[in-house]
């Protein structure tokens, strides 16, 4: 396995740097956040993305998509998330679109997976409920038969851009087991309720009162949503991890860049031994963290054995730079890295975030053991 990025990927990493440099600087992540606008991104942004190919990346040509891979997704992710970019590429491409590219019918990706790599429809996954921690299928939403259809009851929890969403891939107990179904957000009895978070990115609660669904709701086979929905979180779980890449590389930047600059006792404190060594361990374990990103997402491309556990490996090592580059960077700001004038502060909301989503730390590393026989 190469973790060197090919001369095609090279091109779209400085396409991508370049085009979120210029069109969302992290200026525009702090605008959309103090406007209280309840979108939280730009649907002309995201239309532009699609222009430019990227929802479609890991989708094939059949289905609309680039025909590419994941680990060439991860490189665009590991750009938006140096600026922050709020757009909802994990939530739509590699939660709701997998879940749809793996088990949907071929009315369902032509209704929803379709227009969605076009850049006109929004999706989302809604797995999680209160008290699931993260175990993605221990739920207690239910679906029973209603005729033709399926009235679904419960509410699930952090549905990511589900307030914005358009349909939402939701998962439910049926007689067969844990099931997953497409349900359009006007249907009657569905509410949403905008979370929060801590990073200013949009989630929402959503609520599932006798909500009706036709039988061609089902996304596969009834029973067999719980093993779809576990492969689709360990793919969304890369491209979560290559987003808090760009962003821990981002944070030690602004860092390095206020250590050669801030003057104390008549010197840059750049030049202080104890900075420099905490700079350079902070730079080993970005370079870490970058191999194990790397190596996962080349891992779903090639269908590898070992998948989950690269999975959980870069997860765990992501979880801790990334906090640990934004832990050092407000310490090495000083006092002016806590207040919200200046930029570090936002990365270390984010990766206090994404260190919590999809599994923490440590939840990664018992997962490690397990799957490698501990």
């Amino acid at each position: 396995m190469a973790l060197v990025l090919t001369e095609d990927q090279e091109l779209i990493a400085k396409t991508a740097r370049d085009f979120v440099e210029e069109e969302s600087p992290v200026s525009r992540m702090r605008a959309l956040r103090d406007s209280g606008d309840p979108l939280g991104f730009s649907r002309e942004l995201w239309k532009q993305m699609a222009e430019l190919g990227w929802i479609g990346i890991p989708f094939p040509e059949s289905v609309g998509g680039a025909g590419m891979g994941h680990a060439d997704l991860a490189i665009v992710l590991e750009a938006l998330g140096r600026n922050l970019a709020p757009e909802p590429l994990i939530s739509n491409v590699l939660m709701a679109g997998q879940a749809l590219l793996l088990a949907g019918s071929e009315a369902q990706q032509s209704e929803w997976l379709e227009p969605m790599i076009r850049g006109d429809k929004l999706l989302g996954l809604a797995y999680a409920e209160a008290g699931s921690r993260y175990e993605a299928n221990r739920i207690e939403a239910r679906a029973d038969k209603s005729g033709e259809g399926w009235t679904i009851e419960g509410e699930k929890v952090h549905v990511l851009e589900g307030h914005a969403a358009d349909a939402l891939v939701v998962s439910a107990l049926t007689p067969g087991g844990v099931s997953l179904f497409v349900v359009p957000t006007d249907a009657p009895g569905l509410t949403r309720h905008r979370e929060t978070r801590l990073d200013s990115r949009g989630a929402a609660t959503v609520g599932f009162a006798g909500v009706s669904v036709p039988g061609d709701a089902l996304v596969g086979e009834e029973g067999q949503g719980g093993p779809i929905v576990e492969q689709v979180l360990d793919r969304a779980t890369v491209g979560l991890c290559a987003e808090m890449l760009g962003g821990m590389s981002r944070a030690f930047e602004l860092t390095l860049d206020y250590l050669k600059e801030r003057e104390q006792f008549g010197v840059r404190i750049g030049t202080f031994q104890a900075l420099k060594h905490r700079a350079a361990n902070l730079f080993m374990e970005i370079e870490l963290s970058r191999s194990a990103v790397m190596a996962a997402s080349r891992a779903i491309d090639e269908d590898a054995a070992d998948l989950q556990q690269l999975v959980s490996l870069a997860k765990a090592r992501c979880s801790d730079a990334y906090v640990l580059a934004g832990n050092e960077g407000v310490q090495m700001f000083g006092g002016v890295g806590m207040t919200d004038e200046y930029d570090i502060g936002f990365y270390l909301k984010r990766a206090r975030t994404a260190e919590l989503s999809f599994g923490d730390a440590a939840w990664h590393r018992d997962r490690w053991a397990r799957l490698s026989g501990y």
